[in-house]
């Protein structure tokens, strides 16, 4: 059997453990990175290589740094003054969340914008005495900063692999706010989305672990309460974020090293201890993130990934719209970037993308515009993008990314397709 045959096959079974949890999630993507590798689809010291990734580090970092911010209880006094400005009504916070993602991911990357906002609503959380919740939150505010990648030329890797692209093959280039016409209406979908029909299906869908939820939101604010303060510790842990954002901010170093700078800072003075850094840690985030590099490699090493993108290139044939070109080109690069990274997606499917407009005599530039744009939309799975694994800490199950993030993938990929003849020469 052709390793790709096999790849796909796996992947296909992960979806199944995912979404029916007939094992812990953890567990299912552990044991699909060793079946790439023990069906030889993949080496075996790729299947779980993922793991010494830079945004794996920048994960765990980061949770430290936060979980830090609770053990001072300087997380108490920043969630304190949030509420005073927002209020206490959770669409308002929303409203907030998503309005100071936005213009932080459009220049910063989508995955220092999440690193940096999940810990500060987390804060305002804590407080809010159960008025605000991660479940209705924290899944937005990765949504919230995927999309906001898609606004500049330097906001996420497709845009830039395009650009590389184009320019190598003497075709005219991307500019750097190029993109920005069709990332703003996105935006503004998931504002109206995520304040009226999407918070409405979360109150329906996340019906998980309510009342455990608060406990331990009470719990930790108990926890902080007892503690004796330390004007010190806090000043530190605010520091040791500070220092985050800046170096992220700079690319004083890569956003991994940064975040654990931050991180050992915070254990070496004090303001956690080692062992409620083991505690407090998201082990199933770090583990599912580390793992769907295996899942990446095993789709695109295999030839998996350009198999699919391939024969649906030959199943169009050469009489087809520039239109249904893109869409088709788009769509295959919103299902890919629900499993891939989206630099792998866009590295696979641009180089296509060019060969199939030269055949078919389109504009090169539109088409490569239309799989940048398409390989930002990854909003349906915690393993398309960074930011979206970050916001399992939100407590989610895999069908829950579906039905919620799922709904709001569909609803963009649709505006993007009716937004091509308007926005692309085609």
């Amino acid at each position: 059997m052709e390793p790709s045959t096999i790849a796909l096959i796996i992947i296909g079974i992960l979806l199944i453990l995912y979404i029916s949890e007939l094992i812990p999630i953890a567990a299912t993507s552990i044991l699909a990175c060793a079946a790439l590798a023990i069906f030889g689809v993949i080496p075996f010291n790729s299947a779980f290589a993922g793991f010494g990734n830079d945004i794996v580090f920048l994960m765990a970092g980061m949770m430290v740094v936060g979980n830090a911010l609770f053990e001072t209880g300087t997380a108490q006094i920043i969630g304190k003054a949030i509420i005073s400005v927002v209020g206490t009504n959770e669409k308002v916070f929303l409203a907030a969340l998503i309005l100071i993602s936005i213009p932080i991911s459009a220049f910063l990357s989508n995955t220092a914008t999440a690193a940096i906002m999940l810990p500060l609503a987390g804060s305002a959380i804590a407080v809010s005495g159960g008025k605000f919740t991660k479940k209705n939150t924290f899944m937005i505010i990765g949504i919230a900063s995927v999309a906001g990648g898609g606004l500049t030329l330097v906001s996420s890797p497709p845009q830039l692999i395009a650009r590389a692209i184009l320019e190598e093959g003497g075709h005219e280039t991307l500019g750097f706010f190029d993109i920005t016409p069709i990332g703003v209406p996105i935006l503004i979908l998931l504002f109206v989305y995520a304040l009226t029909i999407g918070y409405k299906l979360q109150k329906k869908v996340f019906d998980f672990e309510e009342v455990k939820e608060e406990s331990e939101l009470e719990n930790r604010k108990q926890e902080a309460a007892e503690k004796p303060k330390s004007v010190v510790k806090m000043y530190i842990s605010v520091a040791a974020l500070l220092f985050c954002v800046i170096g992220f901010i700079t690319d004083l170093w890569t956003v991994g090293i940064v975040a654990m700078v931050g991180a050992v800072a915070c254990i070496a003075t004090g303001c956690i201890s080692q062992k409620a850094v083991f505690q407090k840690m998201d082990w199933t985030t770090v583990i599912i993130f580390g793992c769907s590099f295996g899942f990446a490699a095993g789709l695109e090493h295999s030839g998996a990934g350009q198999l699919i993108a391939q024969g649906t290139i030959n199943i169009l044939g050469e009489s087809v719209s520039p239109w249904l070109l893109c869409a088709a080109l788009a769509f295959i690069a919103v299902i890919l970037s629900n499993f891939m990274s989206t630099t792998a997606t866009a590295a696979l499917l641009i180089p296509i993308a060019v060969f199939s407009a030269i055949e078919l005599g389109y504009d090169v530039r539109s088409i490569v515009l239309a799989v940048a744009v398409a390989a930002n939309i990854g909003y349906a799975t915690p393993i398309s993008t960074p930011p979206m694994t970050m916001t399992l800490v939100g407590g989610y199950r895999f069908k829950d990314y579906l039905k919620v993030g799922g709904l709001f993938n569909l609803l963009a990929f649709m505006l993007v397709v009716l937004l091509f003849p308007l926005i692309l020469n085609i």
